[in-house]
């Protein structure tokens, strides 16, 4: 296990079994509802010479239960980011929908708008870029009060000095400071305070972790699970780190090129993947066997991120893959439902073992490699 992983399980000692807690039920109704969303931006060149469509995100859609983290990865300019600001509508997604509470917030106007953004709230990854440097902390954190409930001054302190508390951070301490005179992991406190400050439904934390030291972004995790239980929050975790995920995470969807390629429960994902770009992603994280102590390499995914400009036909992974065939080349693969719970958008899926499914050559003998046709169309 690596030291990062190693500092977050300690971390979370005492907390429990996270699957149990918080964990969707089939029956329960979406908390919210991503259904084919689709993202495209022009993209200009010199002079604003048009050169192409940037294919951000592709006809993505999940859905986010009641109490749950679901954790989004992906490399970058896999598209997470531009997922999660389609979804909250501070980008217009080209088509798709985002239902919320039986509303459709793509076709919402700026005043009702205003009024579903109480309910989600984004905490970003500087938390010194997202907070005023001329504001106190005090007023920081009553932005979005002041925004959206009418409270009389003792009533806004009062409020406040309850938020500061919530996320460990004595008021009468930190009331009267800025944002400059915080270390990181105080500022990202602030941030999360601000974040749920009119009770949210739903909070989305985009690599709301990566810029902190590994015992403070374990501290973060802890305090994000404490919401959650305490506030019955749910959120969309948005990361690259692996390990930190698989912490938070009840579900984890993966994106390739602005494509889901596999959402699955956590345990599920991580012991079993069934595609290929998850199994590769794994394999490209250093760590340490617990059962003879050597140390795991790294496995390099070889090739690079194709460009959103012109995507590959078919399967967007199959440039990179090493099970690509005619197939891939040709038909783009459609999630579906895999053995051990998930989906996966692979036409040939892999196994418990981690080979391909689905009649694939490597089964019969006949070797793992791609297909001259796969590789030339």
């Amino acid at each position: 296990m690596s030291s990062h992983a190693q500092a977050v399980d300690d971390a979370k000692t005492g907390l429990g079994d996270r699957a149990q807690v918080g964990t969707a039920h089939p029956d329960h109704e979406p908390m919210l509802s991503v259904q084919n969303i689709v993202q495209e931006f022009e993209s200009r060149g010199p002079g604003g010479v048009k050169e192409g469509v940037v294919h951000a995100v592709s006809d993505i859609s999940f859905d986010l239960m009641p109490g749950e983290t679901l954790g989004i990865v992906g490399e970058t300019g896999s598209g997470k980011s531009t997922l999660a600001r389609a979804i909250i509508q501070v980008d217009r997604p080209k088509s798709g929908s985002v239902i919320f509470r039986d509303q459709d917030l793509t076709v919402l106007g700026r005043k009702e708008l205003k009024k579903v953004w109480a309910n989600f709230q984004m905490v970003y990854q500087d938390p010194f870029s997202s907070l005023n440097p001329r504001w106190r902390i005090e007023d920081v954190v009553a932005e979005p009060l002041d925004s959206h409930r009418d409270l009389s001054r003792a009533e806004r302190r009062t409020k406040v000095r309850e938020l500061l508390e919530l996320v460990g951070l004595d008021p009468d301490v930190y009331l009267r400071r800025r944002p400059m005179e915080l270390s990181g992991g105080q500022a990202q406190r602030v941030a999360i305070a601000r974040a749920i400050a009119l009770n949210p439904a739903v909070i989305i934390c985009d690599e709301a972790i990566s810029s902190l030291d590994v015992l403070i972004q374990a501290q973060v995790i802890n305090l994000f699970e404490k919401l959650r239980v305490e506030l019955g929050l749910s959120y969309l975790f948005i990361a690259h780190d692996l390990a930190t995920v698989k912490q938070v995470s009840d579900r984890v969807g993966v994106l390739y090129l602005g494509q889901l390629a596999e959402i699955a429960p956590s345990d599920r994902l991580y012991e079993t993947p069934r595609h290929p770009y998850t199994r590769a992603l794994l394999d490209s994280v250093p760590g340490l066997d617990p059962d003879t102590g050597v140390t795991k390499r790294p496995i390099t995914l070889p090739g690079d991120v194709p460009s959103p400009l012109d995507p590959p036909s078919g399967c967007r992974f199959r440039t990179r893959c090493p099970f690509a065939q005619e197939i891939c080349a040709t038909k783009e693969p459609v999630l579906e439902s895999c053995d051990g719970g998930g989906m996966a958008a692979c036409h040939f899926p892999l196994d418990d073992e981690g080979l391909p499914t689905n009649g694939h050559p490597a089964r019969a003998g006949m070797g793992g490699g791609r297909s001259p046709e796969a590789v030339d169309a």
